[in-house]
């Protein structure tokens, strides 16, 4: 993945605003150069590929945010509290960048370059407490739980976008409910869900 040079965070915030507003195929190379401020040559450069803009957008993005969840948040943390914060994190995000979190909330169940967003860290983590017998799920119950987690997350992600809830009642909230609704305690279920947050970490370029 591209390194996170200013330039590259140039290009990200005007893809992310092109995109909005345009939608999908109607953004090119030149229109993402001028918005970002950079020459063309920059944007090939921080690119993977332009053949489809939207689609290395979009996996981009979903890869930087796995990456700076991972950062994040302690590996030898129990599940539970992994999935809390990660969930927490997108909300947070949602409001310290409503670009992005606009961005999100438009293509994420839409558009399938974006549906990476919703495996990696989230799913791990998932899987893990499956593995560790903290949630009453069944395994075949798993693309289920990740779909319910993610409508979840991302209306929680509107509510902080359109002003009706701030951003630490929605993600505590949210995290509380889908722990719960896979079998974790009322009480530790609130516990977890209002513990202190870690920042969200910068992704580190490789």
């Amino acid at each position: 993945m591209a390194s996170r040079t200013s330039s590259y965070q140039r290009i990200m915030g005007a893809a992310l605003r092109l995109f909005a507003e345009r939608g999908t195929s109607e953004v090119t190379v030149s229109d993402l150069a001028a918005a970002a401020g950079v020459a063309r040559g920059t944007v090939y450069a921080h690119l993977s590929s332009t053949q489809s803009l939207f689609e290395n957008v979009a996996s981009e993005l979903a890869g930087e945010m796995h990456e700076r969840v991972s950062a994040s948040s302690r590996a030898d943390s129990p599940p539970t509290l992994r999935l809390a914060e990660g969930i927490r994190f997108f909300i947070r995000r949602a409001h310290e960048e409503p670009q992005w979190g606009r961005f999100i909330v438009r293509f994420a169940f839409t558009e399938k370059s974006l549906q990476g967003l919703w495996s990696g860290p989230p799913v791990r983590d998932l899987i893990a407490g499956i593995e560790a017998g903290l949630y009453s799920l069944r395994p075949e119950q798993l693309p289920s739980s990740v779909a319910m987690m993610a409508g979840s997350v991302l209306g929680a992600m509107l509510l902080v976008l359109e002003g009706h809830k701030s951003w630490r009642e929605a993600s505590s909230d949210t995290a509380e409910l889908v722990l719960r609704a896979f079998g974790v305690a009322s009480d530790e279920a609130r516990s977890i869900a209002t513990a202190e947050l870690p920042q969200l970490l910068s992704s580190t370029p490789p």
